[in-house]
């Protein structure tokens, strides 16, 4: 690829669409709503619009898609991430990739999925000669595919902005293919190599000998980009709920307005017939000195309004459950009728889930990729032989759930259980055995299989002791019949 062509494709993607929106994502996230531009204009005695700095014009953001995201980003990790596995051999070994700092980078993912519509991991070697992911943000990333039908990148673009010596502005352009990347600066309208780069275009796989000559180079045969997208069309959370979140933060903004406007009410100045200069100076003097001049026949006035207040509180309530609602999320603002059971949360987090199961689905497929990989690392260092399809990520979601429920639940199936086992056991004389202890196997969830192989341990066990007795007390007969007596 030229050096136009990657100029071309940064300076286009700065300006797309889809990464305006995404970069919209980011900023509701913290808190950077629109409603920080709002501004209130009149029109003046000339007909002539003008921005009216008088009136209060309270601009305060409600970041109702921070908590929506934060919710399902830790719903979904909130079980942790497990590696499930019946080889202890391939349990540790996974252990030392996918650890504390691999689900640190996967939260990361998780987040600016939900915030911009998709997120990458990029793959790289360590030190110790281990593959490491780690999250790469979005909106520096452009993929190009030779196809248009092709569902992986052939090589991708990562920029940033970097601070140089120079005092005109640097962007880093880092071009990624399947086997090198190569590091630029593009400054000044002009796109070179970063010559602070020692080996530059420089392999994904690099080992230094530490002579300062010496590399042996490799290739880790893929590339190294790995994209969660929040859904088909990549879209971000905000989309849903933007013009909701937007309407409540005027409602809110509008009523601290207009109580601020009307705090001090209307002034009526009668006899007044001065101009708007002397306009400006009464309500001046009203404001700042507290008192006003007025002649005999003139007076002041001051009239109250009622503010709309039941009207904006009605409507910013329901904006707010509307965003929980097409937000798909938790409202931990509702109160109910204090009946907190079980089924009552379920039915609360029911939307939660939902969206979680959808991004879910994606994280997983993304996860398994990352084990296909991972597997075959270890293959190739331990001269092992193992599948991916011998272990897979689980992730299981904790909710929160009423301890008084819980107990009553354990209680009852205690109870369930006693019942059954007493319902069986009085059955025993007319099925026998076996059945007996099968029936036993099932209602307590024991193997049945396992309990048939202990048995005739446990009536050999049982024969012997059973034998010994009978020898003893054998033996007692026979010297009571021969006259021996005891000594105690």
């Amino acid at each position: 690829m030229t050096d136009q062509e990657i100029i071309t494709l940064v300076n286009k993607d700065r300006f797309s669409k889809k990464k305006k929106m995404a970069r919209k994502g980011v900023d509701y996230y913290d808190a950077r709503h629109d409603i920080l531009d709002y501004r209130i204009f009149f029109i003046d005695a000339d007909g002539k619009l003008q921005e009216d700095v008088m009136r209060h014009n309270s601009r305060v953001s409600h970041p109702f898609f921070t908590e929506l995201t934060d919710q399902e980003v830790q719903y979904i990790l909130s079980g942790g991430i497990e590696i499930e596995t019946d080889d202890p051999e391939l349990k540790e070994y996974l252990k030392e990739y996918f650890d504390e700092d691999f689900v640190a980078e996967v939260s990361e993912l998780l987040e600016g999925t939900v915030q911009k519509g998709w997120d990458y991991l990029v793959a790289y070697r360590t030190s110790e000669n281990k593959t490491r992911f780690v999250h790469f943000d979005s909106l520096g990333i452009i993929e190009i595919r030779n196809g248009s039908c092709d569902t992986t990148a052939d090589a991708f673009i990562y920029y940033y902005p970097v601070q140089t010596e120079s005092q005109y502005p640097a962007i880093r352009i880092e071009y990624w293919d399947k086997k090198m990347t190569t590091y630029y600066l593009y400054q000044e309208g002009k796109l070179i190599k970063d010559q602070n780069v020692k080996i530059n275009p420089r392999p994904h796989v690099l080992y230094d000998y530490g002579t300062g000559y010496e590399y042996e180079i490799g290739t880790m045969g893929y590339l190294p980009l790995f994209r969660l997208d929040n859904n088909k069309k990549q879209m971000s959370g905000l989309v849903p709920i933007k013009d909701m979140i937007d309407d409540y933060d005027l409602m809110d903004c509008g009523l601290s307005n207009n109580i601020q406007d009307t705090a001090e009410g209307i002034y009526v100045v009668k006899g007044y017939k001065g101009h708007a200069k002397s306009l400006d100076e009464i309500t001046y003097n009203i404001k700042k000195k507290k008192q006003i001049a007025v002649s005999e026949k003139g007076d002041v006035d001051i009239k109250t309004i009622n503010i709309p207040y039941e009207a904006r509180k009605q409507k910013a309530e329901m904006d707010e459950k509307n965003i929980y609602r097409f937000g798909m999320g938790f409202n931990s603002s509702q109160i109910g009728d204090g009946n907190i059971t079980n089924i009552v949360i379920k039915s609360r987090y029911f939307l939660l889930d939902l969206k979680c199961n959808k991004l879910q689905i994606r994280l997983q497929k993304l996860l398994k990729q990352l084990l296909e990989i991972v597997i075959q690392e270890i293959n190739e260092q331990h001269g092992t032989s193992f599948k991916v399809s011998d272990a897979k990520f689980v992730l299981e979601r904790e909710v929160m759930t009423n301890a008084q429920d819980n107990a009553t639940i354990e209680k009852t199936e205690a109870e369930t259980k006693q019942i059954v086992v007493n319902t069986i056991l009085s059955i025993a004389d007319q099925v026998g055995d076996v059945t007996v202890v099968r029936l036993l196997c099932e209602a307590l969830d024991l193997d049945y299989d396992e309990i048939m192989k202990e048995l005739p341990k446990q009536e050999a066990a049982l024969e012997t002791v059973t034998k010994t007795l009978d020898e003893e007390l054998g033996n007692e007969e026979e010297r009571e019949g021969s006259g021996e007596v005891s000594s105690e």
